[in-house]
């Protein structure tokens, strides 16, 4: 036990040693550990025994560059504090010892209180409180105490001072609320403030407690309202001497009610005068006889009753070529008098009545030339009075004065009173985006005296047309103006462009309107270019067209854009496209034809002339190709060389004397055999049985030949027998009759003319005649592509 006990002293003594800690010095400063800020001092530092001495200051903390006095003492000399430092004492070959610490704080002296206000709030009728407030001044950053003093005054007898301390943490207004019995008249206050600085004081301040007496805050009750009055009822803690009621609409001014100050009789006050339809808020106030008003009371809220609209819907309408809009402006809650729930819409013309939502303000109806379209608004308690708009208008010149104008916010529109016999009622103008006059028109009315209106509700880089009507009672005039931007700029696209020839040397160009958000105000023209190889040209075009005709293009290739611009400048080009214009062939056929039937004449005319048929058969030889197998150096030649080369044809015998019928003109069929080896190859010329030698006789015999192309003509004269080329050349068959000599051919000849195959036509009128015998060396002639023409 004893043993327990000598361990627990031990390692107490050891505890306190290590809380305490050896220190190795003591520091000092030369002032106060509390300074004003700004001031300048110093700090020692005194070790107790022999060490490396430092002094460190501020956060981190950093070390100071001090001086040293002797060999235990060193100092620090500071200059112009600006906040709260903490100085140490440091010995650097000792870690083992603590250091020695001091701290100063640095403030202001307080400020003198000022601008005490006090009030004395009566709650019951036995006693009120008195709230004071003042304004302390700036912070000291020191730790300061307030305390208002107040000395009451009760007729005669006089009470002791008594302090009612407050926190100087916060605001830098204090206040202190205390007590007084309404037996006290006089009250007589001072404020005093103090920190480790110093202190002030304020001046004192002497009050009746009867001028600065305040009853509390009335209550307001629910309001019970009707169309133009609502009822009040105020409850109040203590008996007042005057209410105050106060009113107003949603974001009105104020208004107070005009029995305003009112002797205390009652706790019902009616509020008159008030508005239909209307969301009233409501506050109120109290004052005994003397002294200060009492704050406001909550502010209560409550709708008066409807009344049927009081005037007409601003009515306006726009027309296109097939159809009508009818617009109207939603009434202000002065006119409605009430919740809108719908809208009635009627047309001169027809019977029936279009009731229409409460949300829209247009209705799309029946175009009609000449009527009058009514609309009413309907709420709770019934219809607004009828709203007319007539279709009958007049459209006039503007006159010489009509001035638009526009800046970069606004368009002014200024016009002088026309001189016609009856007055006019009033003015509207209209205005809308350009080509939306359906779907966004806007419209001012106007009163009759007034000759001009400033258009704020326009869009930037917009165009926009309108008109400035003159109403009268059953009809108008309008003037119209067109093109009015306040704020422009080039175009930020192009049109979207087509072509289409037409005709022989037309183009028509059509392009698509700009989207309104790339025209960037007011299209005044767009600008055609078109380009060939050799040169360019442009052509412009108002910015209301959407199609222009180029004419009279020569035959090229052509390529073509377009741009559009405002009066700011021309915007993007569009893409090129490209387009040919061709030679028109139909335009040649005429004198085509012309000049062929020239050359056939000349030709016909020409061919009457013997001379010029020798030299055309001349030409022809000349440009016959040779193609058709050497009828003389045919194997059937070679074999029957020793006949002379001749052939001859037994004919029938005839009389030259003898009458002959009429030659007629004998079809020949012609069928060529397949193709065989070389050596057997024979075609064969065969005539068909049904051709007729003449219109009574059959052919008594047929010849076969293979290859025989003859022409003859018999000649008109009886003195001379004219034989044409018998262009005769091919293979004979073997089997065929024998040989004929040339003199039997020549003797012969009638017999031959009436071959079947033989015709008597000639493509000469006059017959070329050719001298000598009829060899196979002498018909070497390939005419072969005549015949196979003909």
């Amino acid at each position: 036990m004893l043993q327990l006990w000598s361990v627990f002293v031990a390692v107490a003594m050891l505890a306190v040693q290590l809380c305490i800690g050896d220190k190795s010095c003591v520091i000092r400063s030369s002032t106060e550990s509390v300074v004003q800020l700004g001031s300048s001092f110093e700090v020692f530092c005194i070790f107790n025994l022999k060490c490396t001495s430092s002094m460190y200051s501020g956060q981190g903390p950093t070390k100071q560059k001090h001086k040293p006095l002797n060999s235990t003492t060193i100092n620090f000399k500071v200059v112009n504090i600006t906040e709260n430092r903490t100085y140490s004492c440091h010995c650097e070959n000792r870690k083992d010892l603590d250091p020695c610490g001091l701290d100063i704080s640095a403030g202001y002296l307080p400020d003198r209180p000022k601008n005490i206000s006090c009030i004395y709030k009566i709650v019951k009728n036995e006693s009120g409180v008195v709230v004071c407030i003042w304004n302390r001044g700036r912070d000291t950053n020191l730790r300061n105490s307030s305390a208002l003093w107040v000395k009451g005054v009760s007729g005669n007898h006089s009470d002791g001072s008594t302090p009612y301390k407050v926190s100087n943490k916060g605001t830098e207004l204090l206040s202190v609320n205390f007590t007084v019995s309404r037996s006290v008249e006089l009250i007589s206050v001072w404020v005093q403030t103090e920190n480790p600085l110093g202190s002030a004081q304020s001046s004192i301040i002497n009050y009746t407690l009867s001028k600065i007496a305040m009853p509390s805050t009335p209550v307001l009750g629910k309001p019970e309202c009707y169309s133009r009055k609502c009822i009040m009822k105020v409850e109040q803690s203590v008996r007042t001497q005057h209410l105050e009621i106060q009113y107003r609409a949603e974001k009105q001014t104020w208004t107070t009610y005009q029995d305003s100050v009112v002797q205390m009789n009652s706790s019902h006050w009616s509020i008159s005068s008030l508005e239909p339809y209307r969301l009233y808020h409501f506050r109120a106030r109290s004052k005994f006889s003397t002294g200060l008003w009492s704050e406001w009371s909550t502010n209560i809220c409550a709708w008066t009753q409807e009344e049927p609209p009081a005037k007409e819907l601003d009515v306006w309408l726009a027309s296109d070529f097939k159809h009508m809009k009818v617009y109207w402006k939603e009434a202000n809650v002065s006119v409605s008098r009430g919740k809108i729930l719908g809208y009635e819409l009627s047309i001169s013309s027809s019977s029936v009545i279009t009731n229409v939502s409460a949300n829209e303000r247009s209705c799309l109806v029946e175009l009609c030339a000449s009527c009058d379209v009514t609309v009413r608004a309907r709420n709770s308690k019934g219809l607004s009075p009828p709203a007319r708009v007539t279709t009958r208008r007049t459209e006039a010149k503007p006159p010489n004065n009509l001035q638009v104008t526009a800046n970069n916010s606004n368009i002014t529109i200024s016009w002088t009173k026309p001189e016609t016999a009856p007055p006019p009622t009033a003015y509207v103008v209209e205005w809308y985006p350009d080509g939306n006059k359906l779907e966004e028109l806007r419209w001012v009315r106007l009163g009759e005296n007034e000759n001009h209106a400033v258009i704020s509700d326009v869009q930037p880089f917009e165009c926009y047309d309108g008109a400035v009507y003159v109403l009268y009672n059953e009809s108008s005039i309008s003037w119209k103006f067109k093109g009015v931007a306040t704020l422009e700029s080039a175009p930020k696209a192009s049109p979207r462009v087509q072509e289409k020839v037409e005709g022989r040397n037309n183009v028509n160009i059509t392009w698509s309107e700009l989207d309104r958000s790339q025209r960037r105000g007011c299209i005044t023209k767009y600008t055609i270019y078109l380009e060939t190889t050799e040169n360019s040209k442009s052509y412009s075009t108002p910015g209301s067209e959407r199609t222009y005709i180029i004419k009279d293009l020569p035959p090229a290739e052509y390529r073509l854009w377009i741009s559009a611009s405002t009066a700011v400048g021309e915007g993007p080009a569009s893409q090129k496209i490209k387009f040919f214009i061709t030679q028109d062939a139909q335009a040649f056929l005429l004198p085509a034809f012309i000049i062929g039937t020239v050359i056939v004449v000349i030709l016909l005319c020409l061919c009457h002339n013997s001379t010029v048929k020798q030299r055309s058969w001349e030409l022809c030889q000349y440009f016959m190709l040779d193609v058709v197998p050497d009828p003389a150096n045919s194997k059937w030649a070679k074999e029957y060389t020793q006949d002379k080369g001749n052939m001859n044809l037994p004919l029938p015998p005839c009389s030259s004397s003898e009458p002959r019928e009429e030659e007629k003109l004998i079809l020949v069929n012609v069928e060529e055999l397949p193709k065989q080896n070389s050596e057997s190859r024979k075609p064969i010329l065969r005539m068909s049985p049904s051709t007729r030698l003449s219109s009574e006789t059959e052919p008594e015999s047929v010849i076969p030949t293979t290859y025989i192309k003859s022409l003859s003509h018999d000649s008109d004269s009886s003195d001379h027998t004219h034989t044409s080329l018998d262009t005769t050349v091919d293979y004979i068959s073997s089997h065929e009759p024998g040989n004929l000599d040339e003199e039997d051919d020549e003797e012969k000849c009638g017999e031959f003319l009436d071959m079947p195959f033989i015709s008597n036509q000639n493509i000469f009128i006059e017959p070329l005649v050719f001298g000598g015998k009829l060899t196979l060396d002498a018909v070497k002639i390939d005419c072969s592509d005549f015949f196979q023409n003909a």
